[in-house]
């Protein structure tokens, strides 16, 4: 027998599990803090466990049970999600469905190619983006969640095939009468004395640690200011003067607001690649077609883009 929960009570487990706090979590759900708490006392009365510590004058915290369960949860909850777009798509009459992952930050250009292939054998293929953080991207596409995805700097893993299509180095985004904002190209050093503005550890895990370790072995102690999720956070928070960010390259639709400089940072260990991924031997020749498909077209692109620079710069 199948164990009583809805999807409901299943998703607000999940955001008070990111919020850590009931007034926020219920302000997500828009629902009453009053409410949100017996949702939950309801849950951990039927099933018998606790899922969050919450004693008074302390903040919450998820139990192991609970750490657990939110981890099978947001599975639950994009196999649902996954589960509703393919059926729609059926009704609506598409003979087949991609599903793609892609980060916050991904370029258009590479999401409007995506959305441009057309492949004869499939004439009625259906797209469906889903937006993630990498390493949740990565996971989708081992547990079949997600057909292929877009990653910069995915992990070395036997289960994924995984093919990279364009550098991804790293910039630093400062104000600009900040005393190195005359420079062409940044180092580390440069930023020593300033407050950093980073990609939380969930957004970029290898970015995040590939920073943290050149800091390392530069002797340099950062002061950790802000954990950001999209590089157009780091820009405004850098705008605020809060400090100096550090982040993959921004996109051409990113805002740079007067006053803000944005800058490559020079160490090659800061140099990453975006990648397509699937699953590793995946067969199916739907996903092989368009991932071929993809390469050709924006590697394409990009040549044409780069004899245009040629072009205008001769």
């Amino acid at each position: 027998m199948f164990p009583n929960i809805n999807l409901h009570n299943l998703h607000a487990v999940v955001v008070l599990a990111e919020e850590l706090n009931f007034t926020r979590a219920a302000d997500r759900l828009r629902i009453s803090q009053p409410a949100l708490s017996r949702k939950i006392k309801e849950l951990e009365k039927e099933h018998r466990f606790r899922l969050f510590t919450r004693d008074k004058g302390r903040p919450v915290e998820l139990t192991d049970a609970g750490r657990t369960f939110v981890e099978e949860a947001r599975v639950a909850l994009r196999h649902a999600e996954r589960a509703v777009h393919l059926a729609r798509a059926a009704y609506d009459g598409s003979d087949s469905v991609l599903t793609i992952g892609h980060s916050l930050d991904a370029n258009h250009d590479w999401i409007s190619t995506m959305l441009a292939i057309r492949l004869p054998l499939y004439p009625r293929l259906r797209i469906r983006l889903v937006t993630q953080f990498a390493m949740e991207s990565v996971q989708s596409v081992l547990v079949g969640e997600l057909d292929l995805a877009l990653v910069t700097a995915p992990p070395h893993d036997a289960q994924i095939t995984s093919v990279p299509f364009a550098p991804a180095p790293l910039y630093a985004a400062l104000p600009e009468i900040h005393p190195a904002a005359h420079k062409e190209c940044l180092v580390l050093q440069d930023l020593a004395k300033d407050e950093w503005i980073l990609f939380a550890k969930r957004v970029h895990p290898p970015v995040h640690e590939a920073i943290m370790e050149a800091a390392r072995r530069e002797s340099i102690v950062p002061k950790h200011a802000h954990d950001i999720i999209t590089a157009q956070q780091a820009v405004d928070l850098v705008w605020e003067r809060v400090g100096v960010a550090i982040f993959t390259e921004p996109t051409a639709r990113s805002f740079h607001p007067d006053g803000v400089v944005v800058k490559p940072l020079s160490d090659s260990s800061l140099r990453f690649e975006t990648s397509v991924i699937m699953r590793g031997g995946d067969e199916s020749k739907l996903v092989n077609e368009f991932v071929r498909a993809f390469l050709r077209k924006y590697t394409h692109q990009r040549f044409q883009g780069k004899q245009l620079e040629l072009s205008l710069s001769a």
